[in-house]
């Protein structure tokens, strides 16, 4: 599954939104250090109900508005 989503790092709260392009993702971690990413990819494991190694951005690792790709499971 292909989505894209748009990052908010430095949130009060750590979330996940459907919007219309997509998901937005509100995230307490800095945009620093690739830390804002490990929890994006945190989030969705937890969102979707699959492993983390299933995850991944392959569009935007530097931006806010990222192609991620989950492989889900059966």
């Amino acid at each position: 599954m292909l989505i894209e989503i748009k990052v908010i790092p430095n949130a009060k709260r750590t979330e996940l939104e459907k919007c219309d392009t997509g998901y937005k993702a509100r995230l307490t971690a800095p945009p620093v250090d690739g830390k804002a990413n490990e929890a994006l990819i945190e989030l969705l494991s937890k969102e979707f109900g699959v492993p983390k190694r299933d995850i991944e951005i392959v569009k935007g690792a530097l931006n806010r508005n990222k192609t991620v790709t989950i492989k889900m499971q059966g």
